[in-house]
């Protein structure tokens, strides 16, 4: 498995491999920001609307790839504002499924990381749907849990849902 930060040339590219897992990770009823059915032409231009901003440097975009498609990706939002640009935001992690319970998350989580820490980004946050086996991984890897927003989100079904922030020092 080869884990590799995007530019906007190799994001346009891999838009369709990259639809392909936003696709399967909405359908297997992750809430990360769609209603279910997705629909596949929908998946690949959201992630060519996400070129522009990996051009301008204001997300970082890493995919995991086994050589014939994507089974993962992580995104860091950086601020625009000059007195927030010491953190960012963590992103779209998703795993397909046939890529789950063998360390993807964690490594994808790691790599966003510790590039936001060669970048000077100090503090790390995130929201994840709360209870989702996704608050396990941020747990287990150092993630402080700093509350809960009720009915924040639809999951895929349209089923609105807590989110649970977190944030990470990075020292």
């Amino acid at each position: 498995m080869i884990v590799t930060r995007l530019d906007e040339a190799q994001l346009s590219s891999c838009a369709e491999e990259l639809a392909e897992l936003l696709v399967d990770t909405v359908d297997d009823g992750a809430s990360i920001g769609f209603l279910a059915p997705m629909d596949r032409a929908a998946a690949v231009a959201w992630w060519k609307e996400r070129v522009g901003a990996v051009a301008a440097g204001h997300l970082a975009v890493w995919a995991a790839r086994d050589g014939r498609r994507a089974l993962g990706t992580v995104t860091l939002a950086f601020p625009d504002k000059p007195n927030s640009r010491h953190r960012a935001e963590l992103v779209k992690l998703m795993v397909h499924r046939d890529a789950r319970g063998q360390g993807l998350g964690r490594t994808l989580l790691g790599t966003a990381e510790e590039a936001a820490r060669s970048a000077g980004i100090t503090l790390l946050h995130l929201d994840t749907e709360t209870d989702s086996p996704a608050e396990h991984l941020y747990g287990s890897a150092g993630w402080t849990r700093a509350g809960v927003i009720p009915d924040f989100a639809a999951d895929p079904a349209g089923v609105l849902l807590p989110t649970t922030l977190y944030y990470k020092r990075l020292g």
